[in-house]
């Protein structure tokens, strides 16, 4: 209905029609702008809500110690020091040490002057690692040692790390071991849950660490020998039996089956002191190689028996292959030390 000269008239259908739309049109216009007006809002909000803040982090090994291969475990002192703004990552108690089987804080201090917290922490820690014995004796380890806030995700804070100066104390000595080098690096760690959080969409989690890796070398030119003289001579026992006479053929089964034995007890022992291992090591290759050629010196002195009852001479025959075993030996062996001690 409209007005035409102060008498109401009504509305063409059409008319009708189109108010109709349009006022529709213009709520949800309404509603739309005020969806959009709020939603920018809730970001910019969330968004202050959340930063990213930074935390400077050094480290100062004193000494490390207690190396256990069995236990796969070994000890560090170390200094740690970190700089930070937010007072909400209270580094004194949420420090976490991912690897460590313990952890003992002797020493901390604090400052938080201009708006900045410097931590700094005497830490002892017995380290849980996994050894590379492959090579053993003539193995290179790493050491390593990272630190996480287990508070605060990747979302929260980010670790630098403070490269200044040098990260170990050169003076200390570990003992049998050489220090090759020093890594100080930042990552993210993912943990593949929410730590029963409800509000993440899927269990995943992301936080920030600070890593150490202290890589050593093994001196093992003393203990190789001290491990593996005994399989030696038990072989060189085995090796004699081919100078004995052919009559003394008991002998020669007796001395060849005793170095048989004699290498097998030296492995054991070796291996009591070292960690389970699926791996073929440099242990096993070189107990192996010994026990072979034990067993061709037994099968050398049966054949050499079987030409003593056929009337044969056997003293050239006993000759050329206490040679050929004896240059075999020591090739093979010298092979695969080498190439362990080069790797």
């Amino acid at each position: 209905m409209y007005f035409s000269d102060g008498v109401a008239q009504p509305l063409a259908s059409d008319e009708v029609s189109y108010l109709r739309k349009t006022k529709p049109m213009k709520k949800n216009l309404v509603a739309f702008v005020i969806f959009f007006v709020s939603g920018s809002l809730t970001l910019r909000s969330f968004a202050q809500e959340i930063t990213r803040d930074t935390v400077k982090v050094g480290i100062y090994i004193t000494s490390i110690h207690d190396i256990d291969f069995k236990q796969k475990e070994f000890a560090v002192n170390l200094w740690l020091w970190l700089r930070y703004k937010n007072r909400d990552f209270d580094f004194q108690q949420n420090l976490e040490v991912p690897m460590a089987k313990e952890v003992t804080k002797s020493f901390a201090t604090i400052d938080s002057s201009e708006g900045e917290i410097y931590l700094l922490m005497k830490l002892q820690c017995v380290m849980k690692d996994s050894w590379r014995i492959a090579n053993f004796p003539f193995d290179r380890q790493n050491l390593r040692f990272s630190i996480e806030n287990s508070q605060y995700d990747s979302r929260y804070l980010v670790f630098v790390a403070d490269t200044l100066g040098q990260h170990y104390d050169r003076r200390f000595t570990l003992s049998g071991w050489r220090v090759d080098s020093c890594l100080l690096m930042t990552g993210t760690k993912i943990y593949e849950t929410g730590f029963g959080d409800e509000t993440l969409s899927k269990p995943h989690t992301e936080y920030s660490n600070f890593r150490v890796r202290l890589v050593i070398r093994r001196d093992a030119a003393g203990l190789f020998w001290k491990m593996f003289t005994g399989m030696y001579i038990a072989f060189l026992i085995a090796y004699v039996c081919f100078y004995i006479h052919p009559d003394g053929i008991d002998s020669r089964f007796g001395l060849s089956v005793g170095s048989l034995f004699a290498v097998i007890g030296n492995k054991y022992i070796i291996d009591s002191a070292l960690p389970e291992s699926t791996s073929f090591t440099l242990v096993d290759t070189l107990h192996g190689l010994t026990l072979l050629f034990i067993l061709c010196t037994i099968a050398a002195t049966a054949y050499s028996l079987t030409m003593v009852k056929r009337g044969r001479q056997v003293k050239r025959f006993d000759m050329i292959i206490a040679q050929v075993l004896l240059g075999a030996y020591i090739i093979a062996n010298a092979y695969f030390i080498i190439k362990a001690s080069g790797s």
